[in-house]
């Protein structure tokens, strides 16, 4: 089946969690993605896994989480070589994705500069921790490092205990959609004229864009959130906003109206809270006298309660309950698909839905240099050069092709 971006081939020197997942992204949507790595031991998310614990005994969860879809070449990009060979393919390459730190690509010769200057039309996608300069370019650009800075984590967790961080990968995946929407957005302006340019996204900046709202209270207001300490959702909302526990698990309560939530927890004696300001400023107060009432109820009849009136609530799942979700069965949103290395593996389907040119799982994470000879072959390169690089040891060609993926 044809899919949206089938056309369009993207050299991809990224590693850990943004690139891969912006490039794993437009390689769902039928971008042909040609994952750049290092000899022997690929990128560095091969290495890395929770908790020790590794899928068919030798391969990380989240490196086959953020890869799917792509093929694999391994060069040392370090040599004379390597760069001779990557400037011979750029004119056939639409996109390039890179996260090393600044500076770095450029000083191996891979940089806008010198790539653009081979092909006008070419899209330079850099993500970085930072941004390109400043007092903060040499630092580590890590997640928890961002969501520490941006005000993500004083904003989250109770307020009687430290700042809690977002329990996922919160501003890498941020960063990704941002690069995805900007180097879209790129393409659609080469379609127009032709040119290509370079995309710059860094991840202080995508977390504090995804906090327009609080910063646009906080800021204009010039007062800090106080972070309630009976573990409300968002500081800046009042009850009955937030988590509730019940005789059989917990559940959450947004936007509600007061009086009718007092109806249904059979609690009039709450009624004199019911103003806005008290609401706010005895949100803890409210939030403890209002589980007493919560906790006599089995969470599945509070649920059904609270639906029937109106309320806006829904339960607290744990991964393992989230996959039984009717919901998200419904939805299909977990999938599994074959894996040479691991058999039968379980993944999140793409989330994006097309009717045409549907998003699609092809084929699973490739072993480090698999597809070396395949895609320079395609990509025009002799014969008898791969053969002399592979023997000089400039790129690397591993294991053989892993077998389409069996999308389930």
């Amino acid at each position: 089946m044809s899919q949206a971006l089938d056309d369009i081939t993207i050299l991809d020197f990224s590693h850990l969690l943004q690139g891969p997942f912006a490039t794993m992204l437009l390689a769902d949507m039928g971008a042909h993605v040609i994952k750049v790595e290092r000899p022997g031991a690929g990128e560095m998310f091969r290495q890395l896994t929770f908790n020790n614990r590794w899928l068919g005994g030798s391969e990380s969860p989240n490196f086959v989480a953020w890869n799917r879809n792509k093929k694999s070449i391994a060069i040392d990009l370090k040599s004379p070589e390597a760069r001779a060979l990557i400037h011979e393919i750029i004119p056939q390459v639409d996109v390039v994705v890179q996260n090393f730190r600044p500076g770095v690509l450029d000083r191996l010769g891979y940089g806008y500069e010198a790539l653009s200057a081979l092909h006008p039309g070419l899209i330079y996608c850099s993500g970085s921790g930072y941004g390109e300069s400043g007092p903060y370019v040499d630092r580590p650009g890590q997640d928890l490092l961002i969501q520490g800075l941006t005000g993500l984590a004083a904003a989250t967790g109770r307020g009687d205990g430290p700042p809690v961080p977002v329990g996922a990968g919160f501003a890498d995946q941020v960063g990704a959609m941002n690069m995805v929407y900007g180097i879209l957005t790129a393409l659609h302006w080469r379609g127009r004229t032709g040119m290509g340019q370079e995309v710059k996204v860094n991840l202080l900046a995508g977390l504090l864009a995804h906090q327009a709202q609080e910063l646009m209270s906080v800021l204009n207001f010039n007062e800090n959130f106080e972070r309630p300490r009976s573990g409300i959702g968002h500081p800046g909302m009042d009850a009955p906003f937030g988590i509730y526990e019940t005789a059989s698990g917990y559940l959450t309560i947004a936007m509600s109206p007061f009086a009718t939530l007092l109806k249904v927890l059979e609690a009039p004696e709450l009624a004199a809270f019911d103003d806005p300001k008290r609401l706010f400023e005895e949100r803890d107060v409210v939030h403890r006298l209002l589980s007493e009432h919560t906790r006599r109820w089995q969470r599945a009849d509070l649920l059904e309660a609270l639906l029937k009136a109106g309320i806006w609530c829904g339960e607290i799942k744990t991964h393992l309950e989230v996959e039984q979700d009717p919901q998200v069965q419904h939805m299909k949103m977990i999938t599994s698909y074959e894996h040479p290395a691991i058999g039968r593996v379980k993944a999140v389907a793409p989330a994006v839905e097309l009717s045409k040119t549907p998003a699609s799982i092809r084929t699973p994470s490739p072993s480090v240099g698999q597809h070396t000879a395949e895609v320079l072959r395609s990509l025009g390169i002799a014969e008898g050069v791969i053969a002399s690089l592979i023997a000089s040891k400039v790129i690397e060609q591993e294991a053989p092709a892993h077998r389409t993926a069996e999308a389930g």
